[in-house]
């Protein structure tokens, strides 16, 4: 910042990774920064996707990386230039917490926890000058400044630039509930639906199926799906069977595709090799032993080594005549059909896609039909897999809007 110039006042709305980077980097730039949230804490959608460990980011090769966001790639490409997966793991050093690469590439928190860095985060923001607002919902805009309903009521703010950080439409009791959506639209900001996204599906199962089987796992296996080219892909992994469908890690990879089939065409389908690991072939020849007086479920399982939940899950696709004949059920157990009918609804979802259409704003996130706003995070129309690819993007995004907000700011001031 140009020591001749003005400080600039710089707002962020937004308490999330996004928000709290965008803080960061407008306060090391020599803002003037406050953060406003409607909740009564920051980073709790944070806290949450660290419950079971928090995943930063991910270690693979750049280029594999920015493969994952699909066809938003060159748009966030441009974001990871400017903040990339080693920038956010020296982050995380300086501020007192160490990494390290899990054996299939995610990047933790040695101690796999989010609280402490986030405590040290905050700690770092308030050292820097970053004065937090919290209980203060943005309800738009009045006489020029923004408006917010706060527990004094409503107040007013202005601000030389804003940054926008409010976050999609998942977990809306953390705070993340797209209701800023009406806001934007009013501005005429095009906006693509939010949608889930990294969520489960609906299967119509059997009312014994889903008693008896609800919460249990399935690993391994392989689900073969059609790709957006036409091309069928498989992809080995594992998920659940819930009361209602699936979900799960390697449901989740795939449920961007998956929703817009749906979409397109009232449900789609995908086949499940229950045992991945063996070929055809020799699934036919065990199939084709004699059973003498086993019961098709016990030869399967002395053969193969197949029960519970897969064995039901033949059960509840197979007629009686398939189970029958050994070379239909072998067939079944390598490529068993299943009809996914909806995506779970999107407070269910770990994330969500759609937002503020990428042309809505310029290069460096600022909205087109108001200048000196610029947005950021999951409100925006992307999505990405889970693996720390959405965390990275996040992060950059903020790093890219706080940058163009100081920028803009000087810009006005000469």
């Amino acid at each position: 910042m140009n020591p001749t110039q003005p400080i600039p006042h710089i707002i962020v709305i937004g308490g999330g990774p996004a928000g709290l980077m965008a803080a960061e980097t407008l306060a090391q730039g020599g803002a003037k920064v406050d953060l406003f949230d409607a909740m009564p804490s920051v980073g709790r959608k944070f806290l949450l996707a660290g419950k079971g460990g928090l995943n930063l980011t991910h270690a693979e090769e750049l280029s594999d990386f920015l493969r994952r966001y699909g066809a938003r790639q060159p748009q966030i490409s441009e974001w990871i230039k400017e903040y990339n997966p080693q920038n956010l793991r020296s982050w995380a050093k300086n501020l007192g917490i160490e990494t390290f690469v899990g054996s299939s590439g995610r990047v933790f928190p040695t101690d796999m926890k989010a609280a402490p860095l986030l405590r040290s985060w905050l700690h770092q923001l308030r050292t820097n000058g970053v004065h937090f607002h919290m209980r203060h919902r943005w309800t738009g805009w009045q006489d020029g400044a923004l408006r917010f309903d706060s527990p004094e009521g409503l107040v007013l703010h202005k601000a030389d630039a804003v940054v926008l950080a409010l976050g999609g439409a998942s977990w809306p009791q953390l705070g993340s509930d797209g209701k800023w959506q009406k806001l934007l639209k009013q501005r005429n900001i095009g906006i693509a639906p939010l949608e889930p996204s990294n969520c489960g599906f609906d299967v119509n199962w059997s009312e014994h199926f889903k008693t008896n089987f609800a919460g249990q796992p399935l690993s391994p296996v392989a689900v073969t799906y059609t790709n957006e080219a036409g091309v069928s892909v498989r992809r080995l992994g594992q998920f659940v069977v819930t009361e209602g469908g699936i979900e799960g890690s390697l449901i989740y990879a795939i449920s961007g595709v998956l929703r817009d089939q749906i979409k397109a065409h009232g449900s789609t389908q995908i086949y499940l090799d229950l045992l991945p690991d063996l070929p055809l072939h020799r699934a036919v020849q065990h199939c084709e032993h004699p059973r003498g007086s086993r019961s098709i479920s016990g030869h399967l399982q002395s053969r193969l080594n197949l029960r519970g939940v897969k064995t039901a899950l033949l059960r509840e696709y197979c007629s009686p005549e398939t189970l029958q004949k050994p070379a239909m059920i072998a067939s079944a157990i390598k490529a068993l059909p299943i009809t996914l009918l909806a995506p779970r609804p999107i407070d269910e979802a770990i994330s969500s896609a759609g937002g503020i259409k990428m042309d809505a704003m310029n290069r460096q996130l600022m909205l087109n039909e108001i200048p000196g706003v610029f947005c950021a995070g999951e409100m925006l129309d992307w999505e990405a897999p889970t693996g720390g690819y959405l965390l990275t993007a996040c992060f950059a995004s903020g790093k890219v809007a706080g940058k163009a907000a100081l920028a803009w700011c000087e810009g006005q001031d000469k």
